[in-house]
């Protein structure tokens, strides 16, 4: 990953900002000097100041005013006055990662013509296994998606797209890992029920969805192909996933995730 010459300031010291911070500084894209991250809590800024080498401060304006690139990695309820307390260089980049605000929105906030590029992370991100879909506002361009990819990029794979589907992407990719987390709990609790002792069974299946997904990643190959490869004919892989069909596993996941996909859009609207 090539190295970025530009400051970049993190509005917001949550743990996906401390994710991005820690990864930028780990793929050595920036150095800790290039870095000036603000927040409420003087208690945070001085963990992290500890812990990166990095600048920190209480004024958002303060450090957004020395920035090429801004990050606001603040909550989605707090965007309206973080947004009215920025004073912005005119060539500023402004990279959001906030669910369901949308670059239009931030773009009417700022005020002018604005470039933002916006950005759904999901969790892995906090130990460099990232997903995270990007978009463009209407004053970005090419360049800055290539910017914002340098820095997503240093905790996990990133990939374009229309920012009319990043709702969908929120309840893919975003939710997902929860989904996973769930999966997993309901494997623990099965294998209990079936007679395996509690720590066993977390062992196992824990390590189980951790190989699965390796494999998938690593093979290259479908995870259709693989289910086939493990299941045999006549065989108990055979048997569970009739279970599975049967009680319409499929048809869930699709309406799940389209509830998610329509809550998205209904937290955007209000």
């Amino acid at each position: 990953m090539s190295p970025l010459t530009k400051t970049i300031a993190f509005i917001g010291a949550g743990n996906m900002g401390e994710a991005l911070i820690r990864g930028l500084l780990d793929s050595k894209t920036v150095p800790p000097s290039q870095i000036v991250v603000a927040d409420v809590s003087e208690e945070r800024l001085e963990l992290l100041e500890r812990a990166f080498g990095i600048r920190v401060t209480t004024d958002n304006a303060q450090a957004a005013g020395v920035a090429e690139i801004v990050v606001l990695a603040v909550k989605p309820q707090h965007m309206s006055a973080v947004l009215s307390s920025l004073k912005l260089k005119s060539s500023a980049l402004v990279i959001s990662i906030a669910a369901g605000i949308s670059t239009g929105r931030i773009e009417r906030e700022l005020g002018g013509r604005v470039r933002v590029i916006r950005v759904m992370p999901n969790t892995p991100a906090l130990i460099g296994a990232g997903a995270a879909a990007l978009c463009r506002g209407a004053f970005a361009t090419d360049a800055d998606l290539q910017t914002a990819e340098s820095i997503l990029g240093a905790v996990g794979v990133t990939v374009r797209t229309e920012e009319r589907f990043l709702d969908a992407v929120t309840a893919l990719s975003g939710s997902g890992p929860a989904y996973v987390f769930h999966v997993t709990e309901v494997m623990i609790e099965a294998g209990i029920e079936a007679g395996l002792d509690p720590a066993v069974a977390r062992k196992l299946a824990i390590q189980t969805v951790y190989g699965a997904a390796k494999l998938m990643h690593d093979s290259g190959e479908e995870p259709a192909e693989l289910r086939r490869k493990v299941t045999s004919p006549g065989g108990t892989t055979e048997a569970a996933l009739r279970v599975m069909k049967n009680r319409q596993l499929r048809e869930l996941f699709v309406e799940a995730i389209a509830a998610a996909t329509l809550r998205g859009r209904e937290l955007a609207a209000e």
